[in-house]
């Protein structure tokens, strides 16, 4: 039986959390707004397309993987650009992310949780790696 700490169980809690946010995100994308939807919505930021296809990409998959504990290190680092992305688009909208359009509160919280997780790795209950891709990461990015 495997001893887990306190900070095993938070990064566990910080993992959960970040990778449903991201999950729920990437989801309403595609069944919400729809995919033309978003890429109007990026269109209307001056994004070219590919970046609201890339979002998607990276809120599903990364929240899964975050999820799962599958390289949660990594799939924190690589959802910044993403957040940063959001914090930006909603920064003229206020402090408060209920504000019209949704203030910039929110996407920094999530901008500061993805850095945590990225520091604290997994925590409990991770499925960690896949053996054949550890070769290719630095051992900094397997947890």
């Amino acid at each position: 039986m495997t001893h887990h700490s306190q900070q095993d169980y938070a990064a566990f809690l910080m993992r959960l959390s970040l990778g449903g946010i991201l999950l729920a995100h990437g989801l309403l994308k595609v069944f919400v707004f729809s995919i033309p939807g978003t890429v109007g919505y990026f269109a209307s930021l001056g994004l070219p397309a590919i970046f609201a296809h890339l979002t998607i990409f990276g809120e599903i998959v990364g929240g899964v993987a975050i999820l799962l504990g599958l390289y949660t290190r990594l799939a924190a680092l690589l959802s910044l650009p993403i957040l940063l992305g959001a914090f930006w688009a909603h920064a003229g909208n206020g402090w408060v992310f209920s504000s019209e359009g949704g203030g910039w509160e929110f996407p920094l919280l999530l901008v500061i949780v993805s850095i945590a997780v990225a520091l604290l790795g997994s925590g409990a209950f991770a499925l960690r790696k896949f053996p054949l891709l550890d070769g290719f990461l630095p051992k900094v990015l397997h947890a």
